[in-house]
């Protein structure tokens, strides 16, 4: 019973007996239609194409700190001093396309580099270790002088090991000190006494012995004259090959298919040359699209070496920004290129003497705002995207493409149409059609389609005030849920419509990417949204012959995660729950009971038709396993009742005994993080026939399966 029941109840109850007993034959009428009972039926004889593992790849971009801190292990902030030593946090350069010193343009480090023993550190600008400044300090015989930083977050017993780069006169003593408390005895210090003129680069070494997210690492020397300190670095010594292994273990076991990175927008403005080579000499840079600076620890190598960890297929985005056609190969052939070519020579030379064989490549990230680095008008963008793959190719022919592309339900709600054409939804092949006209114009280089969406379920499109609106009132809790499906619906249609008017694409079928997608609001590591992902699943399986690849913003999102810990949140586990369980080749579900009409007109991101099985309020989906032994059937009911299944299969005897993986939850926000109870757990049982009377609770997931006899 819900709350507005248990109230009502209460006051009837409080007022009179017998309107007592008319609010239960009431209340029992309202549960009843409730758990209204949904006939389905699966034909195993009408099958779709294969459902690709791609559909749960994953997407990370170096947005901030996402990478720097979310997988990569390092503790330090800015450790290639990209800002001056400082008494107070450093101003931020102002931010392009905005007023110098607008606050709400800068991020300010929340973490910086401080100085030890008053005005005794300069910025050489020179003769830098990389960058463009490395820090002088002035020593002094008997007081030490230096910088530290504060806010290392370290764990008793556990082992951080590091690096620290220096150059300085023979007499000078350099001492580097962790420090975890506030007693004497509450640090360990490494002393290096052997300087020269040139730079070395000396191991550090602690181990920890309490909790603190407070730690602060003090670099000091004594002696005449000054000492340069080039870079530093700490990590635990657990670290996998830089990255956090308990973020390694967590992501690991998702099984998720494809990483795309390096962004998002973040790529429009990347020099991917600066990501490789010696770790320490990469320079540091300002990034100008998050606000940033970047210390190009992670760049291909690292990120080709993550995706080898996790078991996953990498893609890469190459800068068709502020890029060239000729960066974009000689980054192909840096990856791909055998070790005679010069690329591939540089690559072997940073210890990578076989090439990688990335096969997924994207051209560029959403060329068609006018938000993005490099914007061009899309005509200029289609010889772009040709001559780009026309330069890749040449290095590897056998890579596959993906385009850039914003269907009408983009160009919509981004408002990018309008400024092209002057139509809010543009007509398709309109000159606002940016997906369309890349069909159009470079059918040939395009393998795949980019396409994103972040769902919204408080807006919607009004076409007639031509413009996003605000829901009211507010969707209903299943209508909440629908909302990423929809967006899916949405594409499917538009796809078709490009299916009718482009003939050449009929000869060439050109399968989608949603390698950017979500829906916010479930608040984080919550279930709220865990029923709402499951149907966009669904969504993509029903056209697996059009979707192929997914890459969600962002892996990071699957997980809990604090500076020492992480663990699979509700999505992260149903992610994992249908990797692992659901089939590769779906087929077809039926019904007695047709999803509704859509809310909205149809139009831009609406679509004419609701997302979703003929089995209202459920959303069903089946697919066999790929040696078609197995049948799973996955079950969702978005609603916040429960509703009863009557199942009938045809083409195929099931085993008399299945198992069941399922999600459900006791409410909706229920969550899993780091330090808490989960609320939330992927529940396995065993199960006996699926054919008449199964409950399915509120808001769950269900997955079946059945050997196939």
């Amino acid at each position: 019973m819900n709350s507005f029941l248990k109230l009502a109840f209460s006051k009837t109850l409080s007022l009179h007996p017998a309107g007592c007993l008319l609010f239960l034959l009431a209340l029992r009428c309202t549960l009843w239609s409730q758990t209204r009972i949904v006939n389905a039926s699966i034909d195993t004889s009408k099958t779709g194409a294969p459902i690709s593992k791609n559909i749960y790849g994953q997407f990370l971009e170096h947005g901030g700190d996402i990478v720097n801190t979310g997988v990569w292990s390092e503790l330090l902030v800015d450790r290639k001093f990209f800002y001056a030593v400082a008494a107070s946090a450093p101003t931020p350069p102002p931010v392009m396309g905005n007023a110098a010193g607008n606050p709400r343009s800068r991020r300010t480090p929340a973490r910086w580099w401080a100085p030890i023993g008053g005005d005794v550190v300069t910025m050489d600008t020179k003769a830098p270790y990389t960058g463009t400044q490395t820090p002088l300090v002035k020593l002094n015989a008997k007081e030490p002088h230096g910088f530290s930083q504060s806010g290392i977050a370290v764990r008793k017993g556990k082992a951080y090991t590091g690096r620290i780069v220096v150059a300085g006169p023979p007499g000078a003593v350099v001492k580097v000190t962790l420090i975890w408390g506030k007693e004497a005895a509450d640090r360990q210090t490494v002393t290096i006494g052997t300087l020269g003129a040139a730079y070395h680069k000396f191991p550090l070494r602690y181990t920890a012995a309490a909790n603190t997210d407070d730690a602060t690492l003090e670099i000091t020397g004594t002696g005449a004259g000054s000492i340069h300190v080039g870079t530093v670095s700490l990590m635990p010594a657990d670290n996998i090959e830089g990255f956090r292994p308990e973020v390694i273990a967590a992501l690991k076991q998702m099984r998720f298919g494809v990483l795309r990175f390096p962004g998002g927008n973040f790529v429009s403005s990347y020099e991917w040359r600066y990501g490789v080579g010696e770790i320490d000499k990469r320079p540091p840079i300002f990034d100008p699209v998050w606000h940033a600076v970047q210390p190009n620890d992670v760049g291909t190598d690292e990120f080709l070496a993550l995706c080898r960890l996790l078991g996953v297929d990498p893609y890469i985005t190459v800068n068709a920004g502020f890029g060239d056609a000729w960066s974009a190969r000689e980054l192909v052939e840096y990856t791909n290129g055998a070790a005679t070519t010069p690329m591939g020579k540089w690559r072997a030379e940073n210890g990578h003497p076989e090439p990688y064989r990335v096969k997924l490549w994207g051209v560029g990230n959403e060329p068609w705002g006018d938000y993005q680095m490099g914007a061009i008008s899309l005509p200029q963008f289609e010889l772009k995207h040709n001559l780009f793959a026309k330069e890749m190719r040449k290095v590897d022919p056998s890579i596959k493409l993906i385009a850039g592309g914003a269907m009408p339900d983009v160009m919509e709600g981004a408002d990018q149409a309008r400024r092209i054409n002057g139509q809010y939804v543009p007509g398709y092949l309109s000159a606002a059609d940016w997906t369309g006209q890349m069909l159009l114009n470079c059918l040939d280089n395009i393998d795949m389609v980019s396409e994103h969406y972040y769902a919204s379920g408080t807006q919607h499109t009004d076409m007639k005030l031509q413009k996003k609106v605000p829901i009211d009132p507010p969707l209903s809790f299943i209508e909440w849920q629908r909302a990423p499906a929809v967006q899916v619906r949405a594409k499917y249609e538009h796809y078709q419509e490009y299916l009718k008017r482009i003939p050449a694409l009929r000869a060439k079928p050109v399968p989608v990417a949603i390698d950017e997608w979500a829906y916010f609001g479930g608040g984080p590591n919550s279930y709220k949204t865990v029923p709402a992902y499951a149907w966009a699943f669904h969504e993509m399986f029903r056209h697996s012959d059009v979707f192929q690849l997914g890459a969600f913003t962002f892996a990071t999102a699957m997980m809990s995660s604090t500076r020492t810990e992480a663990i699979l949140n509700p999505t992260g586990m149903l992610f994992k729950m249908y990797r692992d369980h659901f089939g590769a080749i779906p087929v077809e579900v039926s019904g007695d009971s047709p999803q509704p009409k859509p809310v909205f007109p149809a139009g831009g991101d609406q679509p004419a038709i609701n997302p979703g099985s003929d089995t209202y309020p459920l959303d069903i989906a089946a697919a066999f396993s790929d040696d078609r032994k197995t049948l799973a059937i996955a079950v969702l009911n978005p609603s916040d009742a429960p509703a009863t299944m009557n199942l009938t299969i045809s083409g195929a005897k099931l085993a008399a005994h299945g198992t069941l993986w399922q999600m459900a939850p006791d409410k909706i926000d229920a969550v899993v993080a780091v330090g808490k109870k989960p609320e939330v757990e992927v529940a396995e049982k065993p199960v006996g026939s699926i054919s008449g009377g199964i409950v399915v609770p509120p808001f769950s997931v269900n997955i079946y399966s059945y050997a196939i006899k």
